[in-house]
């Protein structure tokens, strides 16, 4: 038995004894009434607060389907921003307009890759409501308007899945040089006029299904590929089918020059909003009895096609990766999983404590704690 079978098989357990929450806004409770040490989790904010971890926001924890612990932390981002004279636009990183809080809004904090995790979702409905081929079926095809380069026929190979799973091929590289570096082919693709065309342009590197490699833009690819697949504009389509059924009313999606939503990193969500789509995921897809999203594919979801994503990172290297959400479990210690976005956006659920912790952050402008490091190290030690 591999080690993704392992974490598939107790993830399925942990998921079965939880009770369905409903829509309506989170009740709340205290810590000690849903079996959390409240002096633990004073010590913690009492460092928040002073900046020991750095820029982190917000700290949300839900137990048992209940707020037991909220706090939001002043920030003052015009003061640290090291480039105030840079123009202002939604991918100018220093920009406070634009980053953390969408123009300002305490409710809209950006998600950043969080943004990829919601996509999944997306596709998980739309295979609910038959739109979806299976995952094996060759993917860039389907892009009827597209133009695709392919001298070695290797392209032609990319499945839905690969791109699920980020084991596209494709060359690309965002992890070896900071997002506010334009050699960065994450910061070069928003800085192009066609995201997915800069994508498709790309060079292959490995054969389809063979290799992991972290690449926002293969979920470029796979936001144009779902509104073919389902025939109406993405953002409509998340509006009706996911935000309204979960009572989201506020978010934000950034647009890239085609019109097309910046899926791999431009939404925005408050903290309670984003709790509640991992709330669907703890609920194995359900809400208000209705089943938004098979449940057969949240738990393939989060099933790692990659045990080990990071093999030389002390976190990372126990992460996993699934459908565009990252499996945390031999890292935590149990079934675990979330997202993960830049400048410390983590979503993060365990199951088996029937717990969501949601950490928003905007660590960009120097040292700070891995938010996962928090969540192992404090929080889940005060968890009972």
């Amino acid at each position: 038995m591999t080690v993704a079978d392992r974490w598939s098989i107790a993830l399925a357990l942990a998921l079965q004894a939880l009770p369905g929450v409903a829509a309506a806004e989170w009740p709340q409770s205290t810590p000690a009434a849903e079996g959390v040490d409240a002096a633990a989790l004073a010590a913690l904010d009492a460092e928040i607060a002073a900046g020991k971890h750095g820029n982190i926001d917000g700290l949300l924890l839900i137990r048992h389907g209940k707020v037991v612990f909220e706090r939001r932390y002043a920030r003052d981002y015009v003061a640290q921003n090291p480039e105030p004279a840079r123009a202002s636009h939604p991918y100018n990183y220093y920009d406070p307009r634009w980053h953390p809080w969408y123009h300002g809004n305490p409710e809209l904090h950006t998600m950043q890759s969080v943004s990829k995790s919601v996509l999944a979702v997306l596709y998980g409905i739309a295979q609910q409501q038959g739109r979806l081929p299976p995952l094996d079926t060759p993917a860039l095809a389907l892009l009827k308007k597209r133009r695709i380069a392919d001298p070695d026929g290797r392209k032609a190979a990319i499945t839905l899945r690969d791109l699920l799973t980020m084991r596209s091929g494709i060359a690309w590289d965002e992890d070896t040089v900071p997002y506010t570096d334009p050699r960065n082919d994450c910061a070069a693709m928003e800085a192009s006029g066609d995201w997915v065309q800069f994508v498709l342009d790309k060079p292959m590197a490995a054969a389809p299904g063979s290799t992991w490699v972290y690449n926002s833009g293969v979920t470029m690819l796979l936001a144009e590929l779902l509104e073919e697949l389902i025939g109406r504009p993405l953002a409509e389509f998340a509006e009706a089918e996911l935000f309204k059924p979960l009572g989201i009313e506020a978010h934000y999606w950034k647009l890239t020059p085609t019109g097309l939503p910046d899926a791999e990193g431009g939404l925005y969500l408050a903290p309670r909003d984003l709790a509640k789509v991992a709330r669907l995921y703890l609920d194995e897809g359900r809400v208000d009895a209705r089943q938004l999203l098979p449940r057969d594919w949240v738990r393939e979801s989060l099933s790692p096609a990659n045990p080990s994503t990071y093999p030389e990172d002390a976190v990372w290297g126990k992460a996993g990766y699934g459908y565009q959400w990252w499996v945390y479990g031999d890292y935590l210690g149990q079934p675990a999983w979330g997202g993960s976005g830049y400048g410390g956006q983590v979503p993060v659920a365990v199951p088996g404590l029937d717990l969501i912790v949601v950490i928003t952050s905007w660590n960009i402008y120097g040292p700070a704690t891995e938010p996962l490091t928090l969540v192992r190290e404090r929080i889940l030690p005060a968890v009972r």
